[in-house]
């Protein structure tokens, strides 16, 4: 079988870019966003080796896969893995709204 490739929705992207950046705002350094980027390169490369490996949800195919506070949404085929959310389970839900809404 043919590795599965990995892509990111402009909706997911910006979803982890946001929390990316508050992070970096809130401690005024860039350490603990590279740590997490770094975290969710490595879960995203897990999914590549097991696809199945996040939890089945009620919305057309979506899985949820756990990192922490944060979940990563993916649908998966054949081929590819394609990420379409990544979420701040912190955040009110009102704010996935918006971002889904751009």
């Amino acid at each position: 079988m043919a590795q599965l490739t990995i892509n990111w929705t402009e909706t997911a992207i910006r979803q982890r870019n946001y929390i990316l950046e508050y992070w970096i705002e809130r401690n005024q350094s860039t350490t603990y966003a590279k740590k997490l980027n770094e975290k969710i390169k490595e879960r995203t490369n897990l999914l590549k080796q097991n696809p199945d490996l996040g939890k089945k949800t009620d919305f057309n195919s979506t899985r949820v896969l756990s990192l922490g506070h944060y979940n990563i949404l993916y649908q998966k085929s054949d081929t590819k893995i394609i990420i379409t959310g990544f979420w701040d389970n912190r955040q009110e839900p009102e704010k996935l709204l918006k971002f889904l809404k751009k």
